[in-house]
């Protein structure tokens, strides 16, 4: 049995954020839990550049961004234990976790900080009809193939779904001399960020099909071929007559990611049915007490600035909670997702607790163009507005955050008292209305 003050769990961005940032707050005796063979999490795949552009104000590639969060780790003596697999976490804050060199770990914590990232969808997930052929892969696998391992997947390749790692690849793939026929996209836009569908694919000719799926997969031993064929926009089903064949070796699959939760649902922690991740306040504390949460492991982000900074938070928070335990202040707002609006994190407020300026990230569900974004308060008084901002654009790829000062929150707030149901909505209402109710 070991013990240690803060335990977090997965060594990626988020992961190596809280640690460092638990340690700047005071708290010493720090365990960084990681199952791959290195830390860095997703990053160290991630050979192309375009990291930190917000954080550290340059262009990096996903292992220098990686490195200097792994540095500060190393500085300041760190323990990391490496190709160690957790296999639970309880509500009372032991870690249960096996490798090879210990066996079966059995480690207590003061906190917990879940930091697991998040996992591709897989064929399984969106039924796609055929054979089960080789050469039908997530995009995520095949990068770490090209870019760690040294193999190139396929010649002939077909992606399925905008989603930013599949945009990469069709680039990173054609760089090696592989013929990425097409990404197809079941919706009428990318779920992507807009500057990968400019760099990716129009730099360089590769076309992008919305409302377009895969309907059959074809192949014994290896795939090839695919039937694609255009889908409804309403319904989102294959119209009748539009099927085509398409010749391919490879088929990538970049439909979406899900948080990685098996932990956190072990521990009991409460999830948000529309993220996937864990429910969290604004300070990144989940539902059980002393267990903590930040990333992509709370909901999938587009810019790994946005995953340290959440990292940077729950670390702080379990450092706090470490350091002088006390339950969180009776006085809370919950959030919520209004007209146009997919969710909202965090999803609770504690105003007596939060930090000068408070970040909500949201994500819009549909395109939005020259639209205004209104964040209102409902208290027993009715409803204030908080602040509204015109937006020139706004799509479900690219999050979206709105800064809340504490100061103006407490002048909205008046004489309530924690009694009172208070509710804030981010929304994007319809002209002429102020406000979603």
């Amino acid at each position: 049995m070991e013990a240690y003050d803060l335990v977090v769990i997965g060594a990626g961005p988020a992961g190596l954020a809280a640690a460092v940032a638990a340690y700047e707050a005071g708290v010493k005796k720090i365990l960084l839990i990681e199952r791959d063979r290195e830390p860095g999490g997703i990053l160290e795949q991630c050979i192309h550049n375009g990291f930190g552009l917000f954080y550290f104000g340059e262009d990096l590639t996903g292992p220098e961004y990686a490195a200097r969060f792994i540095q500060r780790v190393q500085e300041r003596g760190i323990a990391i234990k490496l190709n160690t697999m957790v296999l639970e976490v309880t509500p009372d804050k032991w870690i249960i976790a096996v490798n090879k060199a210990d066996g079966l770990l059995k480690i207590k914590a003061k906190a917990v900080v879940l930091a697991m990232g998040c996992r591709e969808r897989t064929r399984g997930a969106i039924f796609i009809p055929g054979t089960r052929p080789a050469g039908v892969i997530t995009a995520g696998t095949a990068q770490r193939f090209v870019n760690m391992e040294g193999y190139l997947p396929g010649k002939e390749v077909v992606i399925l779904g905008s989603g930013d790692i599949g945009l990469i690849m069709a680039r990173r793939l054609t760089l090696e001399g592989a013929k990425v026929k097409m990404v197809l996209e079941l919706l009428p836009y990318s779920s992507g960020l807009t500057r990968n569908i400019v760099q990716c694919l129009q730099d360089f000719g590769i076309p992008l099909l919305f409302n377009h799926t895969v309907v059959a997969i074809h192949g014994r031993q290896r795939i090839t071929g695919v039937t694609i064929a255009e889908v409804d926009p309403a319904t989102k089903k294959p119209k009748p007559g539009t099927e085509r064949l398409v010749s391919c070796d490879t088929l990538l699959l970049s439909v979406g990611l899900i948080p990685e939760n098996e932990l956190s649902r072990q521990a009991g922690i409460a999830l948000d049915p529309v993220t996937k991740g864990p429910v969290v306040d604004d300070g990144m504390a989940t539902s059980v007490e002393g267990i903590f949460a930040g990333g992509n492991v709370v909901h999938v982000h587009d810019l790994v600035d946005n995953v340290t900074r959440e990292g940077e938070i729950a670390g702080r928070s379990a450092a706090r909670y470490i350091l002088n335990p006390k339950p969180a202040p009776s006085l809370k707002i919950n959030t919520k997702a209004g007209a146009g609006v997919t969710y909202v994190v965090p999803q609770l407020i504690h105003p007596q607790q939060m930090a000068e300026e408070l970040v909500l990230s949201f994500r819009v569900n549909q395109v939005f163009k020259d639209q205004k974004l209104v964040v209102a308060l409902a208290t027993g008084q009715g409803h204030k507005i908080l602040g509204t901002k015109k937006r020139m654009i706004m799509v479900p790829g690219e999050m979206q955050e709105f800064k809340v000062k504490k100061e103006d929150l407490w002048a909205a707030l008046g004489q309530e008292d924690s009694s009172s149901p208070l509710e804030l909505t981010v929304s994007v209402p319809e002209e002429g209305e102020d406000h979603d109710v």
